[in-house]
């Protein structure tokens, strides 16, 4: 997670919503990212979407079998339908999202047994580093 630290710093560096994550396969990372909506102008540049497709092209494989997600902040409904979608076993999250939360706080849809693929959720991973990081963003950014 702290790694996926890194990587939300990174975000807020370029003036994103700091959201880092990384996927790791055999205990080493393989992919990580961070938000870049406004840096591409993409409403699915979230860290999420962009980690999962660095890491397809590293095992070459549109399936995360094996792999584990570290992401600072609860993914959203997209994230979390794409993070189905590949197959990815194990989620790893910081800090709730109680407005987007698609994994606990306003869908469980990572662990909804009605989908054909469920995974292992844990949060509160380094759960204040990761909600500070989040609110001092954008406490920072009223103040601009």
């Amino acid at each position: 997670m702290r790694e996926a630290l890194i990587e939300a710093q990174k975000a807020a560096d370029y003036g994103e919503v700091p959201i880092g994550a990384v996927i790791v396969k055999d205990k080493t990372i393989i992919a990580r990212s961070f938000n870049a909506r406004e840096r591409h102008q993409k409403a699915t540049h979230h860290a999420e979407i962009r980690v999962i497709d660095q890491a397809n092209d590293v095992v070459e494989n549109w399936r995360l079998l094996d792999c584990a997600l570290f992401v600072t902040i609860e993914p959203c409904v997209m994230c979390s339908g794409a993070i189905s979608l590949s197959r990815l076993p194990e989620v790893y999250f910081g800090a709730t999202n109680p407005k987007f939360g698609g994994a606990v706080s306003l869908y469980q849809i990572l662990e909804d047994e009605r989908l054909n693929h469920r995974l292992h959720v844990e949060s509160d991973i380094l759960a204040e580093e990761c909600a500070n990081i989040m609110q001092n963003f954008f406490k920072n950014r009223r103040k601009k």
